[in-house]
Parts: structure tokens; C-alpha cells; sequence
């Protein structure tokens, strides 16, 4: 049974893991602008750089992202549920983590290595990645390809799509 003190944990748990990815997935811009001295008499613009697919992408994902989580949640916090459906619950919970990291770290190495905007989905062993580019080269493809592969010990089906 799921008494108090584990439903407050995984409240807090999961409300710390969404404000984690909405912090991590805040651009750079928007800390800039927020640490601007505010005796400055200069405006300062931000500029957004990331397409408006990539965007559109990002928050379906998220969406999606937070209604497998409040499901997997309702079945964690039911009394019905068995156990074995609550541990299943659990280790989707788990995996929704792995993959919240992987594509975070994928997306910031992305970021450092070729200055592009991205983003990622996970889909077990398959990995998709769109890159906001105006440039479409298979170069280019094929070295952020061995630059995510080389994140990981086995291997992974990575494919990169170019979006302008």
C-alpha cells in the first residue's frame, strides 16, 4: 500500500523532475536577460533562435510527456491497482527519466559541439533527432550521429532530419 509519506514523495519527486526539464530546456537567452542590471538605460533584445517546429515539437512532447506521467501516478496512488501493475507503473516512471536525461544531455552536446538547436526523441533503441539548419548536409548529419553514438556503449539507430 501507498501510505502518505510515499504519496508526498512521489508529488514532490515528480514536481522537482518537470520544473528539472522545464529549467534545463530554458535557453541561455532567457537567464541573460534575467541577470541585465536594472540600472541599465539600454534595452536588450532577445532573440529567439529556435524554429518554430522545434518548438511545436518540444511542447507536444511535454504534454505527452506529462500525461503518461499523471497516469502512471493515478496507477502508483491506486488502491486497486496490484502491486504488479504499480511496479510496471514504476519502472515506466523510471524509463521516462532515462530518456528525459538522455535527450537533455543529447540535445546540450548538440548545442556545444555545432551550435544547433535541436530536438530529440527516444524511442528505445531509436533515436530522432531534428536540427533546426538551414544548412542540410550529410557531413554534418553523419558527425552528430558519431557524436551522439558516442554517448552510448551499444548500439543506437540514429536519424537526423533537417529542419530550416
Amino acid at each position: 500500500m501507498i501510505n502518505k509519506q510515499n504519496l508526498w514523495f512521489i508529488t514532490l519527486f515528480s514536481l522537482i523532475m518537470v520544473l528539472s526539464i522545464y529549467y534545463l530546456t530554458m535557453g541561455e537567452d532567457t537567464f541573460a536577460s534575467l541577470n541585465v542590471n536594472n540600472n541599465e538605460a539600454e534595452k536588450t533584445d532577445v532573440v529567439i533562435s529556435e524554429s518554430d517546429t522545434l518548438v511545436a515539437l518540444k511542447v507536444a512532447d511535454e504534454e505527452a510527456l506529462v500525461t503518461k506521467m499523471e497516469e502512471l501516478q493515478d496507477i502508483l496512488l491506486s488502491s486497486t491497482a496490484t502491486l504488479e501493475e504499480k511496479n510496471k507503473a514504476y519502472d515506466e516512471l523510471q524509463n521516462i527519466n532515462k530518456n528525459e536525461a538522455s535527450k537533455e544531455a543529447i540535445t546540450k552536446k548538440i548545442k556545444e559541439e555545432f551550435k544547433l538547436d535541436s530536438y530529440v526523441s527516444i524511442d528505445g533503441d531509436n533515436i530522432k533527432v531534428t536540427i533546426a539548419s538551414k544548412k542540410h548536409d550529410a557531413a554534418l548529419a553523419n558527425n552528430i550521429i558519431r557524436s551522439i553514438q558516442s554517448l552510448y556503449n551499444e548500439e543506437k539507430y540514429i536519424t537526423i532530419k533537417f529542419d530550416n
